[in-house]
């Protein structure tokens, strides 16, 4: 846990506000207890982030105590990985033991995935371990046939729907499945407990979608990402079923044909996605099928094979959707893999070193070795200006390792340790050299990625663009926090990013016009021009007057449109600016 603090916490402020879209949205949090309750990407409420506000509530939270700073808003997200290897060990050494406990906590923590997301303020930290705290609830479930604590599993993945919606359902068939094979209890009461859980996920997850429901729509702000100002069509269109099948109506290079790269199962071996997640996933697969084949004769209550079909359920499940759904999906999103990796490589490792005397067990883990060692290879060499020679050592010493762990059960005891440990340093080679680099990268945008080199997140090289943020300069900050406490707020423009940098550097509140991709119909352009009538409203930026979605609203190209045609432009450090007082 001390080593994962310092990996995560090391340098974090160099990222700054990271992804300023959500930053901008924790300081309206800070200072709107509204903006904090429904995640308002500004504390006048005119629209909400695009997601349930689950994660802005921690980092809300913290802004309030510590100040509206990358720190306070980035601390929380390492202390949420810290927290989520911590659950991870608790939850594997209650089925295997602190050897399968610690070589799992190892393993997520040393996931670039992970080390990307930890260290960046994506709801996929909060939505991870409340993922894996669901997990630890579920093994604490088995032992004793506890209906509490399975309910415990169920509220637990509830709230991880409020940090990232219906992705958290994933790993409710793995859960569910476990327990009614494994819950040492008669089959009806297996039933009813299941029955009592999928209630209390229900119920967890669903009390803030009838709040803002019931909650007069013109006394909260547009819900963001939805054309229909619902929180539901949010939840099971743009970021649910939408995000299977490619049609989301809005989202930005997205069509209802699809439009975000190949499907299949190598979609995770490929691109940005192998470098966040790959270098264990082959293992994952041979530690699956490896335990479910040496636990096959166990009895029906077997904790070690059902810790399996935890594990192994969250695994395939999740790798399953995320190689052949066809919406939005980006690199970063493949931490929600790493805890079910991690698990399944502490556990079956362990297992099969303990029972290496068994020719097939032996085999099995030296295949395992060389899998990863030659997985490392080809990650590697994809990149082969960074680190040259790296790829070449671990292959070597993986394949040597791997020959001596077959034969490890006629070695000496003296030479025994060090082999056993020489294998474990070289499966975490290339992986915990890449989440060191990922670490060491600072990452803005809304697209971070790991690695050395394609790490960096997007970085717009000017002002303006819908995902990426510039801070203004001084001249234009000074200009928005002129007279700006009598306006409800200092500025508009298109596309929630280009708020955001303007709304933190400024300090006051931007609206986002059209929302995150500008396509949302919030406000129309009536609305707008009321606001501007009623004084409400000081200037409008024009470096947001892009439109690259092929659905949804036009609003704001309409607002944009009528402000060029009724006002006069100026410019102010690089940025069109219209003053709409005049």
């Amino acid at each position: 846990m001390l080593a994962t603090a310092v990996l995560y916490l090391w340098n974090l402020g160099e990222s700054g506000w990271a992804n300023a879209f959500y930053s901008a949205a924790a300081q309206a949090g800070s200072l709107s207890w509204k903006a904090l309750f429904f995640g308002s990407s500004d504390a006048a409420n005119a629209i909400t982030v695009d997601k349930t506000p689950a994660a802005l509530w921690v980092m809300s939270l913290s802004a309030r105590l510590f100040g509206v700073n990358a720190w306070s808003i980035l601390v929380p997200q390492a202390l949420m990985g810290v927290g989520s290897v911590a659950l991870l060990y608790a939850a594997v050494r209650r089925t295997s033991g602190p050897a399968a406990g610690l070589l799992a906590g190892a393993v997520l923590a040393l996931t670039p995935a992970a080390a990307l997301m930890f260290r960046f303020n994506n709801p996929d930290s909060l939505l991870v371990l409340l993922l894996v705290a669901g997990a630890y609830c579920v093994v604490r479930a088995l032992e004793k046939a506890s209906p509490r604590w399975l309910a415990l599993a169920g509220v637990a993945v509830g709230f991880g729907f409020l940090a990232k919606m219906l992705q958290a359902f994933l790993v409710l068939p793995a859960f569910g499945l476990a327990y009614l094979i494994a819950a040492p209890t008669s089959l009806g009461k297996r039933l009813s407990h299941l029955c009592g859980a999928l209630i209390a996920t229900i119920v967890a997850a669903g009390w803030y979608l009838a709040v803002v429901a019931w909650w007069p729509a013109a006394d909260r702000p547009y819900i963001g990402g939805s054309q229909e100002n619902s929180l539901w069509e949010l939840a099971f269109g743009y970021n649910g079923f939408g995000r299977l099948t490619g049609d989301e109506v809005g989202s930005v290079g997205g069509s209802p044909n699809g439009g975000w790269g190949g499907t299949g199962w190598d979609r995770l071996f490929g691109g940005e996605m192998a470098g966040g997640i790959a270098w264990l996933l082959p293992a994952a697969v041979v530690a699956l099928a490896a335990g479910l084949w040496f636990t096959r004769r166990a009895p029906r209550t077997d904790r070690g094979r059902a810790a399996l079909i935890v594990w192994g359920g969250w695994f395939l499940v999740t790798a399953v959707v995320f190689s052949y759904m066809g919406g939005i999906i980006h690199a970063y999103y493949l931490i929600a893999l790493a805890p079910a990796i991690a698990a399944l490589v502490g556990i079956a490792g362990t297992q099969l070193w303990r029972a290496r005397g068994n020719p097939a067990a032996a085999g099995t883990l030296s295949a395992g070795i060389g899998l990863t060692a030659l997985t490392a290879y080809l990650l590697l060499s994809r990149q082969s200006d960074w680190l040259p020679g790296l790829s070449i050592a671990i292959l070597v010493a993986g394949l040597l390792c791997a020959i001596l762990v077959f034969f490890a059960a006629r070695l000496p005891g003296a030479v025994r340790r060090p082999v056993a440990v020489g294998a474990l340093i070289t499966v975490l080679t290339g992986t915990g050299a890449y989440t060191v680099a990922t670490a060491a990268t600072p990452h803005t945008g809304a697209l971070p990625s790991a690695g050395p080199e394609t790490g960096r997140g997007v970085r717009m090289g000017g002002p303006g663009g819908l995902l990426g943020t510039s801070p203004p300069g001084e001249n234009l900050a000074a200009l928005l926090r002129q007279d700006s406490a009598n306006y409800r707020w200092t500025a508009a423009t298109v596309g929630s990013n280009n708020a955001a940098g303007h709304q933190l550097g400024g300090g006051a509140p931007v609206m986002a016009v059209g929302g995150f991709n500008g396509t949302d119909p919030a406000p129309t352009l009536e609305r707008f021009q009321e606001y501007v009538r009623s004084g409400q409203i000081h200037y409008f930026l024009g470096e947001g007057m892009m439109m690259r979605g092929e659905t949804g609203s036009d609003a704001a190209e309409r607002i944009a449109a009528w402000v060029v045609e009724t006002y006069s432009p100026t410019t102010v450090d690089g940025v069109t600016v219209y003053d709409l007082s005049r």
